[in-house]
């Protein structure tokens, strides 16, 4: 009972924790202060920290990054953490999109509820807290957090939209749309974490209003490799964060080519934008990396009441999933 006790502790600390990171105003959280506190909450918990400021992502052509960050004063990070005990026979990387603040950059978004805005970095904040739990609750596993922090905002250093970047590793992209920000960052991250040879992928975002549209504002869209997706989908209903496991379309890969590069950010369609994204993202994850992409634009943050134990605000969406996640693949390695 006491180690129900515990971890239901430690658990429900590691929600809070993502919530109070996503409640923080973008002029107290930014790229800087959020990898300090990243880098002070790892280390007192035994974890390796390792940050990138604006000069090294240069250096290392973290080209998706240093693009959705150049518009803003406050110069973007990549921090990594990792989690790596003795006994771990598996590796799981996990990827969070941190942008504290999005304006929409050029592609600028509507004033009205731009405020909300504070909570884009939502996906990373689920993941230092999942990484930080990990550690907590001493999962078997091998855990391996990158996040790519940045502030989109307009201005005559911005990215344009019609702009090529490229990205780590050497993928070049057509900016169509400087809002479609999201993509651009988690493609960086994935292309490094893939780089660590994980047998599990994960990664979370609230990345698209056609998740919106298409689930709800309380149930995530998992999409990415078929057994996988469905088991994290699964998972997530089963601890109370509602998921559904959502298709890649064939159609969309076609459409993400341009004449321009490699791939476009956006398809210049209504339909199927979530589905779009992770066809994105998708081109950066190594082929034999079991792979989940949690799009939790809507239930990432509450804007309605409190129901239940959800607070209004932030939500802490999807830290139970990805921990009940880690603990099932160790669960696995000891049968």
């Amino acid at each position: 009972q006491k180690d129900a006790f515990e971890h239901a502790k430690i658990t429900a600390e590691s929600v809070i924790l993502a919530r109070d990171l996503v409640n923080a105003p973008a002029n107290v959280l930014y790229p800087e202060s959020y990898a300090q506190f990243i880098s002070a909450e790892s280390k007192e918990a035994g974890l390796d920290v390792e940050i990138l400021d604006e000069k090294e992502l240069e250096k290392q052509g973290f080209g998706g990054i240093l693009a959705v960050g150049k518009g803003s004063q406050r110069p973007p990070r990549l921090v990594r953490v990792t989690w790596s005990p003795k006994k771990a026979k598996k590796t799981v990387a996990l990827v969070g999109k941190g942008i504290t603040f999005d304006t929409g950059g050029i592609s600028l978004k509507p004033g009205n509820g731009m405020w909300d805005m504070i909570s884009d970095m939502g996906g990373s904040a689920a993941m230092v807290a999942s990484v930080l739990a990990a550690a907590k609750l001493e999962i078997p596993v091998k855990v391996v957090a990158t996040l790519p922090l940045a502030e989109n905002m307009p201005s005559g250093s911005a990215t344009r939209p019609g702009d090529v970047i490229t990205h780590y590793g050497g993928i070049t992209s057509e900016v169509l749309n400087t809002d479609a920000e999201g993509r651009l960052v988690l493609a960086d991250a994935i292309a490094r974490a893939s780089e660590d040879d994980p047998d599990y992928l994960i990664d979370t975002a609230t990345l698209t209003g056609a998740q919106i549209v298409a689930l709800g504002s309380r149930t995530a869209g998992v999409m990415g490799t078929a057994d996988f997706r469905d088991r994290v989908a699964e998972v997530g209903r089963e601890v109370g964060e509602n998921a559904w496991a959502m298709p890649l379309l064939e159609e969309h890969d076609e459409e993400i080519s341009t004449p321009a590069a490699d791939i476009r950010n956006i398809h210049v369609k209504r339909e199927g934008g979530m589905e779009f994204a992770a066809t994105y993202l998708q081109r950066f994850v190594e082929e034999d990396i079991a792979w989940a992409h949690i799009d939790v634009a809507g239930p990432a943050w509450n804007g309605s009441g409190p129901r239940g134990y959800t607070p209004k605000r932030a939500t802490g969406v999807p830290v139970r999933t990805v921990v009940a996640v880690l603990e099932e693949i160790a669960a696995q390695d000891k049968k």
